[in-house]
């Protein structure tokens, strides 16, 4: 069992049906699964971009990312539907807590100049969207074996009810939001 899911039962749970006033442990807002999306414009003039791309973020997340398909023709753009634009890959279980352990303790901290991250990126429904402009924040992607620093978002899906019972579940977590 992962350090963050061993928290998430011992410490979290407990402080959240306390603020919340739960009556069951099994209503307490959780972390369902967390999706690494990154798009990839430049794939349809250089192939190798998304091999490249696959292959940083299997190693990244730990697990096999699928490639994303253009789900139409876009003529301003040239892009053909079928063609690939993408790179994705959804975590759950273990894997999905020891990317998020990783995210919040070894690559935020990372980032030039981290002053937090947005607290405005919840989308309403308790769901949560990091954008990451680097790759190279993850110490697994060492910095000359990399082609191009491409950006990726990281979107976190709980089954909270809103996005302050996200907020507060993400900052239990540890999430480092800005001060407002």
């Amino acid at each position: 069992m992962t350090r963050f899911r061993e928290m998430y039962e011992s410490e979290i749970v407990p402080a959240m049906m306390e603020k919340f006033s739960y009556t069951n442990k099994m209503a307490v807002p959780k972390i369902d699964k967390i999706v690494v999306n990154v798009g990839l414009g430049e794939a349809k003039e250089n192939p190798k971009a998304m091999e490249a791309c696959l292959g940083d973020i299997a190693i990244i997340t730990g697990q096999k990312p699928v490639t994303t398909v253009a789900r139409r023709s876009v003529a301003n753009f040239k892009l053909r539907e079928g063609m690939p634009i993408g790179v994705k890959t959804t975590l759950r279980g273990d894997k999905m807590y020891s990317f998020l352990d990783r995210v919040i303790s070894v690559a935020l901290p990372r980032v030039r100049d981290f002053q937090g991250v947005s607290g405005e990126a919840f989308d309403g429904r308790g769901n949560y969207t990091l954008g990451i402009r680097e790759q190279i924040i993850f110490p697994e992607i060492s910095y000359e074996k990399i082609d191009k620093i491409r950006g990726m978002n990281v979107i976190i899906v709980t089954t909270a009810k809103s996005d302050e019972e996200a907020y507060e579940l993400l900052k239990l977590f540890g999430m480092p939001f800005k001060r407002s």
